[in-house]
């Protein structure tokens, strides 16, 4: 098995059966959650060395968010469409996404996703079999892509809840 069929099978596992367009609905109140319960300083620190901070995480889906809109719509509206990988360690730190307010990057993500979702949501069965080609990935139709972004984003909520517990953890000892 390929680490790019582990990865969308990993992804598809999180959203098990429920509803990829209610799962990524949800995600921006989760994060208002997190940005409400828990301080600017707590969601900037690193909780392990070499990994990102809770808020470079949510940076990260604010970008993601951007990136899944324009592969949405080059699939969508282009025959034949390439979709490039990105790479996500260098867009956080070369925009410096933990010198950022919390709330900054939540309200851009809250932004894009209630364009992208709306977007979504107009989709017809055969919208969602339109296929591009993931230069790392390969093949991916909208249907696939749909349910790994909703994947994608329960596992970045995982991983926020995760380093949240080990920093204050770390601040109790």
């Amino acid at each position: 098995m390929t680490t790019a069929h582990s990865y969308r099978e990993n992804l598809f596992a999180l959203v098990g059966d429920r509803d990829p367009i209610d799962v990524l609905s949800r995600t921006p109140s989760t994060l208002d959650d997190i940005i409400r319960t828990h301080s600017a300083t707590v969601l900037r620190a690193r909780p392990f060395e070499g990994n990102w901070t809770p808020n470079e995480i949510i940076g990260h889906l604010a970008d993601g968010e951007w990136v899944y809109g324009y592969r949405l719509r080059l699939i969508l509206c282009e025959d034949e469409a390439t979709v490039e990988g990105t790479k996500q360690d260098a867009w956080v730190v070369v925009q410096h996404h933990n010198d950022r307010e919390p709330s900054e990057h939540v309200e851009i993500f809250r932004t894009l996703r209630r364009f992208n979702v709306a977007v979504w949501r107009q989709l017809s069965s055969a919208d969602l079999t339109r296929t591009g080609r993931h230069n790392e990935r390969g093949a991916e139709s909208l249907a696939a892509m749909l349910r790994m972004q909703a994947g994608h984003d329960l596992s970045h909520l995982n991983q926020i809840d995760r380093y949240v517990r080990a920093i204050q953890e770390r601040v109790r000892q």
